[in-house]
């Protein structure tokens, strides 16, 4: 095998210094690192395929990356030293715009912010929001069919996929970029490789769905005596605003005291910090004061109700962006206060009371004095339920019973027909406790699909599923 082979085979970028590669081998959070032969920036599609025929025939593995924002550890390779990382930072053109058909079609490398606005340049809205906007990809989002804060409203990255170009294992280009809402003409092989983890192929490029610009935002902070009153409130919201309604996220007493204690420069929308709280948005196609009224409306009869304590509506644009700064530094704030263990989980909507304040309880008994740091998108079911070590402790103890606390966690989503990862992906970080939960029916089906795709087990090996046989499962294995 010869890197000069390699670099004669597609146009682009072939870093292979250390101190070229580093930024490519660690990811975001500094949890997985590894070692790769080189890191390839293809420039176009087709090189991407000549990258990927190389591959094949050297039989070398291939971990592709887009922003290396990823929570679970699915974009950096292991530590055999063994793959090449294939990078799709230079993918990254805005090939069409219609805004008729409300489609834009965006290369893998395009970062979820330069979308964003290319869709607003053109009078709509692509609605897929995350924290990491500024950093990370399309293609990311959609290799881990990433949610963020709007899902309520428009679906995760899903559903705001109509086509994709995908890259095959052996080096094939498929184009399926399609701007339709109706194709009803076989397998939709889309959904294969969106949330797959760069598991069956490599994503080149997307046809993404846009939406008209909603005429104004309103956003209000509510304090709620609890979660089983955050979810009235919920019923309420969806009920009487509708399409309207566009996030419901939720932020429990110990996460309020943490970005107290962390960052006490940020602004509060009400004195009152002991209570759960909510953040809700609407976005109106009318105008701002038809979604005040709308958002006054829910709010005064849920004071009525009994359902909220307090609540403030944002005056501008301003305040409104203060609201959310709150919600958004939470994952600042848990880093500044130390170490903590991270879940992301899902439980059906209408159970999520029931489950926090069962599996708090379990866990306080088991861990007494751990801070249950518990905030996330109420409004589809997505927490992130973390822990923390109890105050005043250094929490260098805390790593040896993460395992403890995970199987506490995920046992509790479980027996609540949950799931243990919503929105960050497998990776490796929770490959091996979904396949505790899943039945060997799903391991068996999801193997043979991975073996079908991808026979030489070449496409970023070791994640999502980990390994698997060099043949599909006997009937009746696991």
């Amino acid at each position: 095998m010869h890197l000069s082979d390699l670099r004669a085979c597609f146009s682009g970028r072939l870093l292979t210094g250390a101190e070229d590669t580093a930024a490519f081998l660690t990811d975001w959070r500094r949890r997985w690192s590894g070692r790769a032969i080189a890191v390839a920036q293809p420039d176009r599609a087709e090189d991407v395929a000549a990258l990927v025929r190389w591959c094949a025939a050297q039989g070398v593995p291939i971990v592709p990356q887009g922003g290396n924002t990823g929570m679970s550890g699915a974009s950096v390779p292991d530590a055999s030293g063994r793959a090449l990382l294939l990078s799709l930072a230079r993918l990254n053109r805005v090939r069409e715009v219609d805004p008729l058909n409300n489609t834009m079609t965006v290369e893998a490398g395009c970062l979820l912010h330069t979308v964003q606005e290319r869709a607003r340049e053109h009078g709509r809205l692509f609605p897929l929001s995350l924290a990491a906007e500024g950093s990370c990809t399309i293609g990311g989002n959609l290799s881990t069919n990433a949610g963020g804060v709007a899902v309520l409203r428009y679906g995760n990255a899903r559903e705001l996929c109509l086509g994709l170009e995908v890259v095959t294992a052996q080096g094939e280009l498929w184009d399926g970029l399609r701007a339709l809402r109706k194709d009803n003409t076989g397998y939709d092989l889309r959904d294969l490789f969106i949330g797959a983890e760069g598991t069956l192929g490599v994503i080149t490029a997307a046809t993404v769905k846009l939406h008209p610009l909603p005429a104004a935002r309103v956003t209000a902070w509510a304090a709620v005596p609890t979660l089983s009153h955050a979810m009235r409130l919920l019923e309420r919201a969806q009920n009487t605003l509708g399409a309207r309604l566009t996030a419901f996220e939720a932020l429990t007493p110990p996460c309020i005291e943490m970005l107290t204690e962390q960052l006490p420069q940020l602004r509060w929308p009400l004195a009152e910090r002991g209570t759960d709280a909510v953040l809700i948005e609407l976005s109106d196609p009318d105008d701002e004061a038809s979604g005040r009224a709308a958002l006054e409306g829910l709010l005064e009869h849920a004071f009525e109700a009994g359902w909220v304590s307090d609540a403030a509506i944002a005056a501008n644009l301003t305040q409104s962006r203060e609201f959310w700064s709150l919600r958004e530094h939470m994952t600042e704030a848990q880093q500044r206060a130390g170490k903590n263990i991270k879940h992301d989980i899902a439980v059906p909507i209408s159970r999520i009371a029931e489950f926090v304040e069962q599996t708090n309880a379990e866990i306080a008994r088991h861990y007494p004095g751990v801070r249950m740091i518990v905030f996330g998108h109420l409004g589809d079911g997505n927490l992130h339920y973390n822990v923390s070590p109890p105050k005043r402790s250094t929490g260098e103890d805390f790593p040896q019973i993460e395992s403890a606390i995970n199987r506490l966690v995920h046992d509790a989503v479980h027996a609540f027909h949950g799931s243990v990862s919503a929105e960050h992906g497998l990776g490796v970080l929770r490959r091996d406790e979904a396949a505790r939960y899943k039945s060997p029916v799903e391991l068996r089906l999801m193997r043979a699909i991975k073996h079908a795709l991808d026979p030489q087990n070449l496409m970023n090996p070791g994640k999502s599923l980990g390994d698997y046989p060099t043949e599909p499962a006997a009937e009746g294995a696991r």
